[in-house]
């Protein structure tokens, strides 16, 4: 079985408390963006998991990979699920706010309850995967959703960008999330997030806002500068995708955007016409 795991992007990203857990309060909408990994999990040739990881480079041993933990975590709870051998192909860029461990480790869940019949629910499955990470639960669901709490709390989402296009630059820059949450001062957001999201999204400029943006841009100014650049080259909006280091500008011309791009030839980008 074979499925392609895609990556999101941030629409707002207010950081409002910080919760006696040490944990941040926050609201954002996840909103899911056809740039896509590859992940293919067929029957254990041993009697162990395997994991093979192919393209981008993975910063972390196999068995650290949220994908073989997603994998264990099903083997724990069903007993039907047996080994398994798991490829995975890498071209969502890590470090760069657009969830592509998330949605891997996501999509194994998905996977696993097809492959052994396990009749799982989408919500049964999207408890399991926030007991991964606070944006993994997304990826069960994969439409357009309003998160709060620590981002594992969904609502709905009433904002569709189908047919525009996104520009998406990911400089060599690696963004700490850690480092990002300690540099922010939480404090709730003057406008709602939905209510500038029913707005088109050439008034979104200056008032859909990300907390993170004004810290990292000081500690990195050159994200900033292509934020500026994209924003020169005629994007409807631009912002930061999540805590860095991605950054994206939605445009309403693929041609434009097409133009924008080649400012960007020395560094990753990707030029996407959105689905949802």
């Amino acid at each position: 079985m074979i499925t392609f795991p895609n990556a999101k992007i941030n629409l707002g990203l207010n950081i409002v408390a910080r919760r006696p857990d040490g944990y941040h309060d926050i609201e954002t909408v996840f909103y899911p963006v056809p740039l896509c990994d590859a992940l293919e999990i067929v029957p254990a040739k041993g009697e162990c998991t395997t994991l093979t990881c192919y393209g981008n480079k993975v910063d972390c041993p196999p068995e650290s990979n949220l994908v073989m933990k997603a994998c264990r975590l099903m083997q724990q709870h069903c007993s039907e699920v047996g080994p398994v051998d798991i490829y995975l192909y890498k071209h969502i860029p890590d470090g760069a706010g657009l969830g592509g461990g998330s949605s891997d480790a996501a999509h194994v869940l998905l996977m696993l309850n097809a492959m052994f019949a396990l009749g799982l629910s989408k919500q049964e499955l999207a408890c399991m995967a926030a007991a991964l990470g606070a944006d993994c639960a997304f990826f069960i669901y994969n439409h357009p959703l309003m998160a709060t709490g620590i981002g594992n709390v969904f609502s709905p989402a009433q904002v569709n960008l189908k047919g525009m296009t996104l520009l998406l630059v990911k400089p060599e820059v690696s963004v700490s999330t850690r480092e990002a949450y300690a540099r922010v001062t939480p404090a709730p957001a003057p406008e709602a997030l939905a209510t500038i999201l029913s707005l088109p999204v050439s008034q979104w400029c200056n008032r859909l806002k990300n907390d993170f943006e004004p810290s990292v841009y000081a500690q990195y100014p050159s994200l900033r500068s292509i934020k500026s650049a994209i924003e020169q080259a005629g994007a409807l909006y631009s912002c930061m995708s999540g805590s860095g280091s991605s950054i994206f500008g939605i445009f309403d011309s693929a041609i434009m955007a097409e133009q924008a791009a080649r400012q960007f030839a020395n560094i990753a980008h990707f030029v996407i016409t959105l689905q949802a």
